[in-house]
């Protein structure tokens, strides 16, 4: 891709190509770029920010399937011509490159190579559905807060840190939870000194507790 911001952002080849059939665009933070039962087709290939993919109520209750990161895309699930799943909205300023449906599908005629790349996607995907309903009927609420901290965290400088800057009511979201019970449980763990919370970044000072 020629003087693409693309190029430094996507390591994968197959992605890079892909991208160049598409247009760049700048997205401000809580921008919706996709609601769910749209009926466009465009896949969107993140260059830099974070989005959430998420489900809402008609009451506006919502949960998190995914959060994703630079050199992740969406929008794929509607390539099959039905109305797209989820919603997404950026989580900070995004800058995406958009692929009309009808260049990618052209594009997966021509590099079947992605189709296998795409298909790997998916079975991700539905691996992470089927631990997600298995977790929501057989966890209790601190069992997958802890399985989400878990997930989320890398080592940092000889610490332990979850990767992204979640707020309380973003976890809630992401476990079926409320707020309210987030916060008691965030509550017990600093003050047993599990977790430390500085700057909206959450810091596992030791092993969480399998149970509470």
């Amino acid at each position: 891709m020629k003087t693409s911001p693309s190029s430094s952002v996507l390591q994968d080849e197959l992605l890079q190509t892909m991208a160049s059939h598409g247009g760049v665009r700048n997205f401000a933070a809580s921008s919706v770029l996709i609601n769910e039962e749209d009926e466009n087709d465009a896949l969107f290939i993140l260059l830099s920010g974070r989005v959430k993919v998420f489900g809402a109520s008609s009451q506006g209750r919502e949960v998190i399937y995914n959060t994703l990161g630079p050199g992740e895309y969406f929008g794929e699930m509607s390539l099959d011509g039905g109305p797209r799943s989820a919603s997404v909205m950026t989580l900070e300023p995004c800058t995406c490159v958009v692929v009309p449906g009808a260049k990618v599908r052209d594009f997966l005629a021509s590099h079947p190579d992605f189709a296998l790349h795409l298909v790997h996607k998916l079975i991700g995907l539905v691996r992470r559905a089927t631990d997600s309903v298995k977790s929501l009927a057989l966890d209790d609420v601190y069992s997958r807060v802890v399985r989400l901290l878990n997930e989320k965290a890398h080592d940092e400088d000889g610490r332990r840190v979850v990767a992204d800057r979640l707020t309380q009511r973003e976890i809630a979201d992401h476990v079926g939870s409320s707020r309210e019970m987030i916060s008691r449980i965030f509550t017990q763990l600093v003050q047993g000194g599990y977790i430390a919370v500085e700057d909206r970044r959450i810091f596992i000072l030791k092993k969480l507790p399998a149970g509470w």
